[in-house]
């Protein structure tokens, strides 16, 4: 089970007209803690950012699933609510479950497009109640070479 929080960096980047501006970026990072996700972000953006950074806020992100691909075009990161439809033995009566899952994609019918392929295999029924793009810039989960350290 993943454990996901979403970061927020905050630096200086250069502008086309020579201006130096401040912004801030969330980016979202696989972590047992909250301590290990700030250590981890400060690792991958070390690589990125020239100069100084901070990371203003940590916050865990409730994500159930994650759906990337390795298509250069879908650059973005969104946001899929998904709702389960369940029936309840013994009254009969359906059972709605939410969760929230992450896909990335081009734009809004592509997330809903591969949120489909990647859910073909679920048993359960489901309905896709809302998809919305994320201000999300980047996702580092663990990779095969940096597992996870077990509890």
């Amino acid at each position: 089970m993943h454990t996901w929080f979403e970061c927020k960096i905050r630096y200086e980047k250069m502008m086309e007209n020579g201006m130096a501006k401040k912004i801030t970026e969330p980016y979202l990072v696989d972590a047992l803690s909250f301590t290990e996700a700030e250590k981890r972000i400060i690792e991958e953006m070390s690589y990125y950012i020239s100069g100084e950074f901070t990371v203003t806020d940590i916050k865990r992100a409730n994500y159930s699933e994650l759906f990337t691909t390795e298509d250069e075009e879908a650059d973005r990161w969104f946001k899929c609510k998904v709702t389960f439809i369940t029936l309840d033995e013994k009254s009969g009566a359906e059972k709605k479950t939410s969760t929230q899952m992450l896909v990335q994609a081009s734009d809004l019918r592509d997330a809903v497009k591969r949120l489909d392929k990647g859910m073909e295999g679920t048993m359960a029924d489901y309905q896709i109640a809302m998809v919305s793009e994320t201000p999300l810039m980047d996702i580092y989960p663990y990779g095969e070479s940096n597992d996870k350290p077990e509890v």
